[in-house]
């Protein structure tokens, strides 16, 4: 089975070809296999949230290819690569950003309604599918501004699974939450991963819980580098 994401050299610059020309990743490599669980940290300013954009085909490296589930996307039209990143690839925000008048199911049918034009029974039902695992189904018909900040971003994780991607990408997913919330939406995403073997590559400045994760990622002044998680090793499922 092809990785689920592969970064082959991949440099960023901006300004390029002017007198102010900076490049802020320098030839970063990096695999992802399926039903991995990865921490990226790294300081403000050490290049992780260019990464994760490149990562998240939201912006193109200088140099270097980007591969998802084998696909190389250097080349491809707009069109298909909004077509690839949308089927692919899941987001999960700090903020969780559902609209505040929609439900907790309408809210997370959004992906395939963009994606199909019209709503469907069973776009319904995949949205109350996913909201039942996120331990969600007592409030799938409340409106995003009648929930708990946890309960939300249980909706936005719900909402990233919706097309069934390969690859989640979180950025900063608990950084908004209690201790406790943030304990327990770290969890879900957890159970998630290992039900679903869905990849997970977790921005986060929490040491301790990207010491439950499978390795951390250090992104420092451009570079990254790779260990195992701590001796606490992933959490259980």
């Amino acid at each position: 089975m092809a990785d689920v994401l592969s970064l082959s050299q991949i440099r960023k610059s901006y300004n390029v070809g002017t007198p102010v020309e900076t490049e802020i990743l320098h030839g970063i490599d990096l695999t992802l296999a399926a039903g991995e669980f990865v921490a990226l940290m790294g300081p403000s300013g050490s290049g992780k949230s260019t990464l994760l954009n490149i990562i998240g085909l939201l912006d193109q490296p200088t140099s270097g290819t980007v591969s998802i589930n084998g696909h190389n996307t250097a080349g491809l039209p707009d069109s298909e690569v909004t077509a690839l990143r949308g089927h692919a690839i899941g987001f999960v925000f700090q903020y969780h950003y559902l609209i505040s008048a929609f439900t907790a199911a309408e809210n997370v049918m959004m992906p395939r309604l963009v994606d199909h034009g019209r709503r469907t029974d069973a776009m319904q039902d995949v949205a109350y599918g996913l909201l039942a695992d996120v331990d969600l189904t007592r409030w799938r018909d409340n409106r995003a501004n009648n929930m708990s900040g946890g309960q939300q971003q249980r909706v936005a994780i719900a909402r990233a699974l919706a097309m069934n991607p390969s690859l989640v990408l979180a950025d900063e997913p608990t950084g908004n939450l209690d201790s406790v919330s943030a304990d327990s939406v770290f969890d879900l995403m957890r159970r998630i991963n290992k039900e679903r073997s869905t990849t997970f590559l977790i921005v986060t400045h929490n040491l301790e819980l990207a010491q439950r994760c499978d390795r951390i990622l250090d992104v420092v002044d451009g570079r990254i580098s790779g260990q195992e998680a701590g001796a606490s090793g992933p959490a259980a499922g």
